[in-house]
């Protein structure tokens, strides 16, 4: 029997069944980055009571209540009580140095506990820190919607694309995130995913100005906590960058050889040396997407598939679960 050869087809087949069994190898660079988003779970809950202690000590529950109360009286007129979860913090340095005036004596940072805040120093909501964290912290979350997480990693230090654009308003869709559009952040836009998170940390403030107006005064070992909480959100970052960063290099070797071989079985022995197993026969009756189309079962609902087509978006990552379920048990 004549030996297969090599095409775009079959290297892309290759390829893909590399990358998902990279993803799921249990390696120090995919440990480092779920001890990341473990140390964010352990720290998200502890910063958040601290934030409860310092703005109510700066908006005292009674007063909140007063002020409802004078609203219900009132009217519009009086309504100053609005919820938020992003706040200015500050505290007060004891000692300035000598290049120092007044001026420096307090430090502000703005922190902001939904999703997409941001994991710098920036208190921009357009940051892209929001996004990245957003994105690696609720990866599995967007693989189940057939959305691209690693995105922002993969396209580390490219320029924006068209391809990178995609990618990233699927993945907002896809969590409910929506650029906050009013000052207080409980009257934003967002839904499902992203409004269920940030619904958990809300605080009642009185004033409903910008919070970069409102700044709350903290000590100094309550804002450092603070920013240890942050600094964890940016390492989510930091190592989902490091783990992408080793899967890309090793999908760039893999393309580099595979693109050198003339034979499927060349490819089918570099996988098995990879300890993958698969073989040509899968290969060649496997259709791009690795379904096994020829099986009868796989076959009928693919061509059902092609008649009743208005089908929501849901229905159908559902019915590509099933054939691969099918595919798995052939």
């Amino acid at each position: 029997m004549s030996k297969i050869r090599m095409n775009t087809e079959f290297r892309n087949k290759i390829l893909n069944r590399y990358v998902e069994s990279a993803e799921n190898e249990n390696t120090q660079e995919r440990e480092g980055f779920n001890q990341a988003r473990e140390k964010v779970n352990e720290l998200y809950p502890q910063a958040f009571r601290l934030a409860q202690e310092v703005v109510g000590q700066a908006y005292p529950s009674d007063d909140v209540a007063t002020c409802k109360s004078l609203k219900a009286k009132y009217g519009q007129p009086l309504d100053v009580v609005a919820k938020d979860k992003c706040f200015y913090f500050s505290y007060a340095k004891d000692e300035l140095n000598e290049d120092e005036d007044e001026s420096d004596r307090n430090i502000s940072e703005h922190f902001d506990f939904g999703l997409f805040g941001e994991c710098d120093t920036s208190d921009s909501y357009n940051n892209e820190s929001g996004k990245k964290f957003a994105y690696a912290y609720k990866r599995e979350e967007l693989k189940e919607k057939d959305c691209n997480p690693d995105i922002f990693a993969q396209q580390n230090g490219k320029d924006d694309n068209p391809h990178k654009t995609k990618h990233i308003e699927a993945n907002d869709k896809a969590l409910g995130y929506s650029n906050y559009s009013r000052y207080n952040s409980d009257n934003d836009n967002t839904i499902g995913i992203a409004k269920e998170f940030d619904s958990q940390f809300f605080l009642d403030i009185i004033g409903t100005s910008h919070c970069r107006s409102r700044t709350i005064a903290c000590n100094k070992e309550q804002f450092l906590f603070f920013k240890i909480w942050k600094q964890a959100k940016a390492n989510v970052i930091t190592c989902h960058q490091k783990w992408i960063d080793s899967i890309e290099k090793q999908k760039q070797a893999m393309k580099t050889g595979l693109k050198a071989y003339r034979y499927l079985s060349e490819g089918v022995e570099l996988m098995k040396e990879l300890d993958i197993n698969i073989d040509e026969a899968e290969l060649v009756r496997c259709n791009s997407t690795g379904l096994t189309i020829y099986n009868p079962t796989n076959l009928a609902s693919m061509i059902k598939g092609m008649k009743n087509t208005t089908m929501t978006r849901e229905q159908k990552i559902a019915i590509r679960k099933e054939y691969e379920a099918q595919n798995k048990m052939n």
